[in-house]
């Protein structure tokens, strides 16, 4: 895993992702399944240029769920909450900050 833009999939952006990031200064991602956290630090750092703190992963497991008599799954998801340095920030909207 040579190229880190691999390892971060897409950012995760929902109410509670939203406000972690404005009470502890952390920005939750969705990541490859190998990648570990030294792997997520260092991609974090080299693409988005911020100091990062820690890095904690999780594996959410898929659920099942029903559309009438089909069943299916909903996919495996690998998601890293990185915790960002005091006064450094990501912009994940493309806006400009004011």
């Amino acid at each position: 895993m040579n190229n880190y833009k691999d390892i971060i999939i897409r950012p995760i952006i929902t109410e509670k992702t939203m406000r972690y990031m404005d009470e502890d200064n952390k920005v939750t991602f969705e990541v490859k399944k190998g990648a570990n956290k030294t792997l997520i630090k260092q991609a974090v750092e080299s693409i988005f240029g911020v100091d990062v703190v820690s890095v904690n992963v999780v594996n959410v497991k898929p659920k099942t769920k029903r559309m009438g008599k089909y069943v299916g799954k909903t996919k495996a998801v690998r998601k890293a909450y990185v915790k960002i340095a005091e006064g450094q920030d990501i912009n994940l909207f493309g806006e400009e900050a004011e």
